[in-house]
């Protein structure tokens, strides 16, 4: 075939997916329209991560399979909109990493909706405002983020989906290098940039903002001032990259979670995230964790922060693997809510899948 065959070729196929496309669209408005009788969810992240499953799964190339999610991200964010406008709050405004992971995981067709705080996309969720939020939990480098752990004490929303995202860091200014004097980002950014400045930016005063976002707003309008964020920000801020993937540790990490009115269904491959304290008495953490071992469940991750109400009292956050609904999950679950001074179920949703 010569060149105009080929191509001929590829518009045939183009008529033949737009028209399946668009199939696929009107089945997922008869969805949305039966999920709206029975008052559920119009975002179901269970089957979202089936779908791509299923996709990955039937694949035979020669497109690789992150090629395969962003297409069919897409579609199924389209999809969506057909059901329902949904509207997502994070933690703004526009460029930030919880933009990135947010428009990562809902796609280009739902309604954004930027904050100043993390206490705020609580907030937006909580007052029907938004259907859903965005928040960072947890950094492979910083560990875990305390006001997003400390506001779940008084929220009655639940995790449905997390969001695993790999964060690459950029030193941004109008000015060269030498004569940054002023770095402005967020605490937990400083945090993953610490042993790059120190390096090489020793003595250079370090301010913390709400943002990446503002920080690269402050650096645009300050003489000898930088910002530390995405190197997505350089352009919208007429900024310079002046060096890029500044992280101390070249794989740094940030999970997020997805707020909403209701935990995920069971599908075989789950998290459960959980809250709790323990007895102010010898090896009550121990005795917490026992049920863990007893049903054979495996704990991901676990991170102590300060009571925000009561002096040298400590909350736990914990995650592992499983959903309450799981029989030996369940009964783990029991027992451990027996041994606790508070306890409290965040939410549950499936693992993450690269």
């Amino acid at each position: 075939m010569n060149l105009d065959d080929l191509r001929n070729k590829i518009d045939r196929l183009d008529e033949q997916i737009v028209r399946l496309i668009n199939e696929r669209a009107r089945i997922a408005r008869q969805i949305g329209k039966r999920k709206a009788e029975e008052n559920s969810f119009a975002y179901a992240p269970a089957r979202q991560q089936e779908i791509f499953q299923n996709v990955l799964g039937v694949s035979e190339g020669p497109l690789p399979p992150e090629t395969l999610r962003a297409i069919y991200r897409e579609i199924m964010s389209g999809c969506l909109a057909l059901e329902k406008r949904i509207k997502v709050a994070y933690l703004g405004p526009e460029g930030t990493f919880t933009h990135m992971a947010a428009r990562a995981n809902f796609g280009e067709a739902v309604t954004y909706v930027p904050v100043a705080t993390i206490d705020d996309v609580f907030g937006e969720v909580e007052r029907k405002r938004a259907d859903y939020g965005v928040v960072p939990v947890e950094n492979s480098t910083g560990g875990g983020i305390h006001q997003t752990l400390t506001r779940f004490l008084d929220s009655s929303l639940k995790v449905c989906a997390e969001i695993v995202q790999e964060i690459h860091h950029a030193l941004l200014a109008r000015c060269p290098l030498e004569e940054v004097r002023k770095v402005y980002s967020r605490e937990q950014v400083f945090s993953q940039t610490r042993r790059w400045l120190q390096s090489r930016l020793p003595g250079c005063e370090q301010k913390q903002v709400l943002s990446t976002s503002v920080a690269a707003e402050r650096a645009a309008g300050e003489q000898g001032a930088a910002a530390i964020g995405s190197a997505n920000l350089a352009d919208a801020h007429g900024l310079n990259v002046l060096a890029d993937h500044i992280e101390d540790y070249t794989h740094n990490v940030t999970r997020f979670f997805v707020l909403g009115g209701e935990m995920g269904a069971p599908t075989g491959n789950d998290k459960t995230a959980l809250l709790c304290s323990v007895r102010d008495k010898p090896g009550a953490l121990h005795d917490l964790l026992v049920p863990f071992r007893e049903h054979d469940i495996n704990m991901t991750m676990i991170e102590s922060f300060p009571s925000p109400s009561a002096a040298w009292q400590y909350y736990f956050f914990i995650d592992f693997l499983g959903h309450p609904d799981d029989e030996g999950a369940a009964k783990a679950l029991e027992e451990m809510k027996a041994q606790a001074s508070s306890f409290k179920v965040l939410g549950a949703f499936p693992r993450h899948s690269s």
